[in-house]
């Protein structure tokens, strides 16, 4: 007869471990005991400072006090991402957050948007019809309203924070809910002999952990999942070859920016992210188009401000290991793999394998059907995230490297060439379902801010009265410019909502 899990033991601690050990402390109560063990001998990446507005979700089921947890994190709200030279070197454009036009559904504003646009009754700005890009253009900042009549339901936010203060907030909030910490490092990991099972794992002074289910978060080492397991690893760098960064803090300057920069560059691309108490800089690049003392240079020169220390240097390869659940072991973050951190995914990856976890919680018998459905599942999702950070790179039309030739001319995976094939022939966007993170919009953003522009459009949208759509769309643009003009400055919010002094 299978018995409930009695016991977890996360192994590693960072962002990933825990908030591994917050969601399942939090879920699970006093019916099973989580254990984290981590050591401080051991570095983490933590250089994750952007997020995805599924993270407010996340916050809110570990149960934490936003203000509090914007003050012990150093956060500020993001509202999307500005890309810089991406479509072509002169140009920029925003991936809002939320959506264009009125309400929840895209597909009669785009396809009007594209009706009006072929007549010439309407400007060529589809950012005008998104309130998070008009809020973001104006360095404006606040919180959804929940009402649906409100003009602010539309305004979706997540947050920039300092990784390693988020990690050590989730270690205070989970030690006082009776998680316990215990230090130590991992020499060996021992299985059972007759099922290969993770049994325990054996620490460098001789103590040895037991548990029901191990979670894996030691990062790109796999303790577990790999180092025991050795479940595989599939290797995405024909697509998406960026394999190096350097990331540096500096001086803040300036008034808080409400997004993430995101400028393309020789070989690659370079983030800035306005927290707090300092400005997060980093440089994602593939070094078979550029030596890494170049990259590091490229990123002091373009900082806003001093230096707040050297640069750290990161190697990587973009892919995802195999199998994310193998028998008791379940691989979190880093450790089920990388997709570089283009679109801000990475934290978001480690929630979407938590709710999985919980939606899949095991007993005893750990059903192969029941790990089965959660692999597939998560695989899915990481595999259309793995799609839309590819359409970066292949959407552009830059030819003045050696790598933006590359990039452009690559072969890509069939399922995104018939995405933007589809979206050049007539504006067509769909959802591949319900484990697809990125929204249509999300899909239209990125498209036609990098210049893939539909040749034509659905024809039932050429018999509506077009003068009442125009007018309508006017409305919109409208709309938005008033309700950002009631927004507060981005910094002044700040200050209202986490006693911020505006000051480092």
């Amino acid at each position: 007869m299978a018995e409930p899990i009695k016991s977890v033991l996360v192994v590693g601690g960072g962002t990933a471990g825990w908030m591994a050990a917050a969601a399942l402390n939090r879920s699970l109560g006093p019916h099973c005991a989580v254990t984290l063990v981590e050591s401080d001998d051991i570095g983490i990446v933590g250089v994750g400072e952007a997020t995805v507005p599924p993270i407010r979700d996340f916050n809110n089921l570990i149960g934490l006090d936003e203000a509090e947890f914007m003050r012990e994190t150093q956060a500020t709200l993001k509202l999307g991402i500005e890309f810089v030279g991406w479509g072509r070197q002169d140009n920029r454009y925003l991936h809002p957050f939320g959506t264009f036009g009125p309400g929840p559904t895209l597909s009669e504003f785009q396809q009007s948007f594209l009706a009006l646009r072929a007549k010439g009754r309407i400007a060529d700005d589809l950012e005008a019809y998104s309130l998070c890009a008009q809020a973001c253009k104006a360095g404006k900042a606040g919180l959804r309203d929940p009402d649906p009549r409100s003009p602010f339901n539309g305004l979706f936010s997540a947050y920039h924070f300092d990784a390693g203060l988020y990690a050590r907030y989730l270690r205070k909030v989970c030690e006082s809910r009776g998680v316990q910490r215990i230090e130590g490092e991992i020499v060996d990991v021992v299985q059972r002999a007759e099922d290969g099972f993770v049994d325990r794992v054996r620490l460098k002074d001789g103590r040895e952990l037991a548990a029901d289910l191990f979670i894996d978060c030691t990062g790109f080492r796999a303790l577990l999942i790999e180092g025991a397991l050795k479940t595989g690893f599939e290797d995405w760098s024909h697509w998406l070859p960026m394999n190096r960064a350097w990331a540096v803090p500096c001086e803040r300057v300036g008034p808080t920016t409400p997004f993430t920069r995101s400028t393309a560059r020789p070989a690659g691309w370079q983030w800035r992210i306005a927290l707090q108490h300092r400005t997060g800089n980093g440089h994602v690049y593939c070094s078979d188009f550029i030596d890494d003392d170049e990259a590091r240079q490229i990123l002091l020169d373009t900082l806003d401000g001093p230096a707040l220390a050297d640069p750290r240097p990161l190697r990587f390869t973009t892919g995802r290991r195999k199998t994310f659940w193998s028998k008791n072991v379940v691989a979190l973050g880093l450790s089920s793999g990388f997709i570089e951190p283009l679109e801000s995914t990475s934290i978001h990856m480690v929630q979407s394998g938590i709710y999985r976890l919980l939606q899949h919680f095991p007993d005893s018998r750990f059903s192969p059907v029941n790990i089965e459905s959660y692999n597939r599942r998560l695989g899915a999702e990481v595999a259309l995230i793995r799609d839309f950070v590819i359409l970066h790179y292949h959407a552009t039309q830059r030819d003045d490297t050696a790598f933006w030739r590359h990039m452009a001319t690559m072969p890509i995976p069939d399922t995104l060439s018939q995405r933007v094939e589809a979206f050049r022939d007539r504006g067509l966007l769909y959802q591949s379902g319900a484990d697809e993170y990125f929204s249509q919009g999300s899909w239209l953003a990125v498209m036609y801010g990098q210049g893939i522009v539909p040749t034509g459009h659905n024809p039932l949208y050429d018999l509506q009265n077009l003068d009442q759509v125009e007018a309508g769309f006017a409305q919109i643009a409208a709309r938005w410019r008033d309700a950002v003009a009631r927004m507060p400055e981005h910094d002044a919010f700040l200050k209202a909502q986490t006693m911020w002094s505006g000051t480092a």
